[in-house]
């Protein structure tokens, strides 16, 4: 069986690898060390790469298909001297119990441990196996990492693809970051391409088929770019907004999930500076539910680009956790007498309603009545903005502030 062009093509050393910087790195005595990357960015080259420079002992294990006994095995064979290098592929599988054995053996030394993987250490590994180990991310390959992979390509090939300019771009922009990804649609060009023909962006289309996204919704990518919609909304960049909200569509996002995170933000971080926001968003929501994909998604489309375009204030939210904080801390405390209801007689006798003024009847809808509980000095919770609405609420607020003043000087 031949080989895929890839294996073919990898790399040797790491100055023949592209991508991220490794040159400083020890690979004839190298450390234990876990290598988090997106598929096909050189973990597992790298990883090649060390086990033959560092002249150790290489055992090569999937955390996908081995065992509990067969790590046992490997511990037993070093404490009997052996010198060995353990690549765990796809590490991130392994569960506590599995990583927890790993601890004695990292800690003396008796292994160097080369753990690679596609999810985010800090999420999936414990933080124990984490500090005896080095972290070293792998980034995603650029255009001109992939257009240094096709050189090398055809280099091996001895010819050059039938593209043209276009649809050279295109392919390494389909291959996302992937380089094994890359080279593997190279096969596929090779394999399906008549002598003579110069290929163009619509006939690479009809050789290839379009790879998905990578984006996982349980994984850290599905909070990295909730996050990136969400910034970008707070920070009034309608375009990025979109874009980011179209990327988590493309991925396969959950709109209601979207327009879920969309409502959030109206109170967090546009709150009264717009009060419509929040009609926006639920609105956005409400069509998504009865129109359902694709139509409802242009109704989540037009919340993003008003959420993103809407004056901002957190005062809404500072307000509620401040309000929480002050509950918390003066706990069970009655209300003052005066603004409890008395339906019964013994009620009245205790005080209760005794004095309350009825606020609409008074010459200026106001009568400045104390409202915390007699324990607690009135306390200004809520401080509005200047922006948008919250304008318009801090000038009611000053108006009441002026009309409690001079009752209290009377």
């Amino acid at each position: 069986m031949n080989k895929p062009l890839a294996e073919l093509l990898r790399p040797a050393s790491i100055d023949e690898m592209v991508g991220s910087d490794l040159s400083r790195l020890n690979v004839t005595s190298p450390q234990s060390m876990i290598l988090w990357g997106a598929p096909g960015c050189g973990k597992t080259t790298f990883a090649k790469i060390v086990a033959k420079e560092s002249k150790l002992q290489v055992v090569v294990l999937s955390a996908v298909t081995s065992s509990t006994a067969q790590y046992k095995n490997v511990f037993d064979l070093a404490e009997r001297g052996a010198r060995i290098l353990l690549h765990v592929d796809e590490i991130h599988h392994l569960n506590k119990s599995q990583q927890d054995i790993f601890l004695p053996h990292l800690e003396n030394g008796n292994i160097v441990l080369i753990g690679t993987t596609t999810e985010n250490p800090s999420f999936e590994l414990r933080p124990a196996l984490l500090s005896r180990c080095k972290v070293i991310v792998f980034k995603r390959l650029s255009l001109a990492d992939l257009e240094t992979l096709l050189k090398r390509a055809e280099k091996y090939l001895e010819k050059a693809l039938p593209l043209d300019a276009e649809a050279r771009e295109a392919l390494c922009e389909m291959a996302d970051g992937d380089g094994r990804y890359l080279l593997n649609m190279v096969e596929d060009i090779v394999n399906n391409s008549s002598k003579d023909e110069t290929i163009n962006v619509t006939k690479l289309s009809e050789i290839l088929s379009k790879r998905s996204i990578i984006y996982d919704k349980h994984n850290d990518e599905h909070y990295n770019l909730i996050s990136a919609l969400h910034k970008s909304l707070r920070g009034s960049d309608v375009n990025a907004a979109l874009y980011w909200f179209a990327r988590m569509l493309e991925g396969g996002e959950d709109p209601l999930y979207i327009a879920r995170r969309l409502i959030r933000f109206a109170t967090e971080d546009v709150g009264l500076a717009d009060p419509n926001a929040l009609t926006q968003a639920i609105s956005a929501q409400q069509a998504y539910s009865f129109l359902g994909s694709p139509e409802g998604e242009l109704a989540i489309s037009q919340a993003v680009i008003y959420l993103a375009t809407a004056p901002k204030s957190n005062a809404n939210y500072v307000a509620f956790n401040n309000a929480k904080k002050l509950a918390a801390k003066t706990g069970s405390l009655m209300p003052p007498k005066h603004i409890l209801n008395a339906p019964t007689k013994f009620m009245k006798e205790q005080g209760y309603a005794e004095g309350y003024v009825y606020d609409p009847d008074t010459p200026r809808g106001f009568s400045g009545q104390n409202y915390f509980p007699e324990e607690v000095a009135s306390q200004e919770l809520y401080t509005p903005v200047e922006r948008g609405f919250e304008r318009e609420i801090k000038k009611r607020l000053e108006y009441w502030r002026k009309l409690h003043r001079s009752f209290a000087e009377c």
